[in-house]
């Protein structure tokens, strides 16, 4: 598991250079060796292209704030100093602004506004909304999959989160605006401190769309001498559900990984033995929600509510996410944010 201080992106994943910088180390900008992704400031365009898209949007968000140290970060672009999850490639950076009139967009720079405070926090120099306010205010906009992710992680002491349910709910109550509060309530009734992972918690959320009886987190069993910890126990039927990420495995140091994946499969057999079937998955087998139901069912578990199909489209919800065609360079054509934080 990662916590949230080691998912924390503080400085940009790639090198940055200004235009200014470029002239004094001769270095020449060309749209085949460099991508903007500010005015003014530029990264290598082949080491851009290599980074996940997450950390694409990292590096974008590195730009933005080099080019506005005053700026005060907030949303997804506060996600990435604070650690908390980002998916994918959002598509704005968001910025808080409280003496604005209305919320504004330019090109990519969503600046939202609020008619309530919001408690600041400086992460490795740069401005941005403390980890309670990133924590309710994504809450309110993100689909529900993402929200119980990003929650679960701000609450969760295996992740390094410091929150609370109560927490999250008392801001929100404190705050005048409604929107998003229904989305806001429905993912503090399902968060849980023993989360240890996104993949965890997003999974949680296909496990009850799809109809599964809710599962028990973080179960200790006790056999042959061993302790093992899973992530998912279902009492029905004893089945045991696994969301893996390949990061615990430490795939970077072979011999480390060879040593971890053997130690893994011991385990899993020992609880097979003992009478647990074991059903396992990773993050985008829970995206696309029949590969972790054909593992559930294929371990002999069996829907027992009805499916929630409504909720599990919320899975495909794109609407913040940038699509892979978007253009690099930003527009600086203004209108009205639509998606503001209130």
């Amino acid at each position: 598991m990662l916590l949230l201080i080691e998912r924390a992106i503080v400085t940009s994943p790639i090198p940055l250079i200004t235009r200014s910088e470029a002239r004094m180390l001769g270095i020449t900008l060309r749209a085949s060796t460099h991508v903007r992704l500010r005015r003014g400031i530029y990264a290598p365009k082949q080491a851009f292209l290599r980074l996940k898209p997450w950390q694409r949007y990292a590096a974008r968000v590195h730009a933005f704030a080099r080019s506005r140290p005053d700026a005060v970060l907030c949303l997804e672009s506060a996600a990435v100093l604070h650690g908390m999850p980002v998916f994918g490639h959002p598509r704005d950076i968001h910025v808080f602004d409280p003496d604005l009139r209305t919320s504004q967009r330019s090109g990519d720079v969503c600046v939202h506004t609020s008619a309530d405070p919001r408690e600041l926090a400086v992460v490795a120099g740069v401005q941005v909304t403390s980890l309670l306010d990133t924590a309710v205010d994504l809450a309110r906009v993100l689909q529900p999959a993402r929200a119980l992710a990003v929650v679960d992680s701000a609450i969760s002491p295996a992740q390094g989160g410091s929150l609370s349910v109560s927490d999250i709910m008392a801001r929100s109550r404190s705050q005048n605006g409604s929107r998003g509060r229904a989305m806001l309530g429905w993912v503090c009734g399902r968060a849980d401190p023993r989360a240890e992972s996104p993949s965890e918690s997003v999974s949680r959320a296909v496990i009850e769309w799809s109809g599964f009886e809710e599962p028990e987190l973080q179960r200790e069993f006790h056999y042959d001498g061993s302790d093992d910890r899973v992530d998912f126990h279902f009492p029905s039927t004893r089945v045991v559900g696994e969301a893996d990420g390949w990061g615990k495995y430490h795939l970077d140091d072979a011999d480390e990984a060879a040593e971890r994946l053997k130690a893994e499969k011991r385990r899993e057999n020992r609880l097979r033995r003992h009478g647990h079937p074991v059903a396992r998955w990773e993050l985008a087998d829970a995206w696309r929600v029949d590969p972790l139901v054909g593992a559930l069912r294929a371990a002999g578990l069996r829907p027992q509510h009805p499916v929630q199909p409504e909720m599990l489209a919320s899975l495909s919800d794109r609407r913040r996410d940038r699509l892979p065609s978007h253009p690099s360079s930003t527009r600086e054509t203004s209108v009205r944010a639509r998606d503001g934080v209130q």
